[in-house]
């Protein structure tokens, strides 16, 4: 069944002047604009689209992906405000998303990004979004495992760390001292439960905990040095953004799992980089 505000497969039903019209189920026959047509579709055959309701609220199709779905949490920019209505936030769509007045937590600017759920009104039917992101929360106790990999999405900063949202649906802090840098409003992370505490709140951190962890890591970094021929040009002055790029871990656990394998002679920490012993490079 195709639903709004998210991606679906559809299938092709027929050609016409305007575009491709889809089977909807029961949304009826949902128009693919000509322009957005991919390479390949045709008629009998399916398209993955995202749903959503155009100027005149009309359901239209795209292949474009909205930077968030119905359901999900993202930090968008906001591009208009209308002091009447709400502000318009890009979220990777022509037509931009509705933040409107009364699911604001405050004011907002031109430029400016702020964290959002993607939702459906109720009352309109419309796709919009809301800032007011407690209501849209699970309060019920989570069943996270400890260790479990989860995504994470950042809303702010406090004293102690970052607070996050896990898996669209809980609030958890992930801690200064568990990183090697300051993250940005509204990044994404995959990351994994220290703890759910007694009272319910999580804990998170951006890497596993303990020697299982770090033995992991190492395995990541001897692999990228293998395939790489031997070297890999990341060090201590390297960006945390750099080292998350090209091995899927934190600055502070990057440095960690060097310094095992450079105790354990099996890699050479030098200015510009590291490299395999000349034992392991062979």
């Amino acid at each position: 069944m195709a639903l709004l505000g998210k991606l679906n497969l559809l299938r092709v039903l027929r050609g016409a002047p305007p575009g491709f019209y889809l089977d909807g189920g029961p949304l009826g026959e949902i128009l693919l604009p000509g322009a957005l047509i991919p390479a390949g579709a045709k008629v009998g055959g399916d398209v993955e689209v995202f749903l959503y309701r155009d100027s005149e609220d009309r359901l239209v199709a795209t292949p474009r992906k909205p930077y968030a779905q119905v359901g999900e949490f993202a930090a968008l920019r906001v591009v208009a405000v209308n002091p009447r209505v709400g502000v318009f936030l890009d979220w990777g769509l022509d037509k931009d998303l509705l933040l409107p007045l009364r699911e604001q937590s405050g004011p907002l600017r031109i430029g400016e990004r702020v964290v959002v759920r993607v939702l459906i009104d109720e009352r309109s039917q419309r796709i919009v979004a809301s800032a007011r992101l407690g209501r849209h929360l699970d309060l019920a106790p989570p069943a996270y495992a400890e260790g479990q990999a989860v995504r994470l999405v950042v809303t702010g900063e406090t004293p102690l760390g970052y607070n996050v949202i896990v898996e669209n649906a809980h609030r958890a802090l992930l801690y200064h001292s568990d990183l090697g840098q300051a993250l940005s409003l509204g990044a994404v992370f995959q990351g994994y439960v220290r703890r759910v505490r007694e009272d319910g709140k999580i804990d998170v951190a951006l890497d596993r905990a303990g020697y299982q962890r770090v033995a992991s890591l190492t395995e990541t970094i001897l692999e990228k040095l293998l395939a790489a021929g031997g070297r890999l040009p990341l060090h201590d002055g390297s960006s945390p953004e750099e080292i998350r790029a090209a091995l899927g871990m934190s600055k502070k656990a990057f440095k960690q799992a060097i310094g095992v394998l450079f105790k354990a002679r099996q890699l050479v920490i030098e200015q510009y980089g590291i490299r395999l012993t000349d034992d392991r490079s062979r």
